[in-house]
């Protein structure tokens, strides 16, 4: 059986799990708020993926540009 089919259940539990605790950092505004970018992003990511091997072109679409978004939060809050 191997580990094969745990992956797509793992990849989108991964990416709604990052991107509630991602849009609770951001919507508590505090801080630290900036890494819920890089939390965002892991959840782009994920869900990327499991679009990816799932066929799903229109989420991977979406997570494509959510990445690009998360890349920008990212260098808006955490770097520049």
């Amino acid at each position: 059986m191997g580990i094969r089919p745990y992956i797509l259940p793992a990849l989108k539990w991964v990416g709604t799990l990052t991107g509630i605790a991602a849009g609770c950092l951001i919507a508590l505004n505090i801080s630290i708020s900036g890494w819920g970018f890089a939390v965002f992003l892991v959840s782009s990511l994920s869900w990327g993926t499991a679009a990816f091997l799932m066929g799903e072109t229109s989420l991977l679409l979406l997570q494509g540009v959510f990445t690009i978004i998360n890349a920008l939060g990212i260098y808006r809050w955490l770097i520049a």
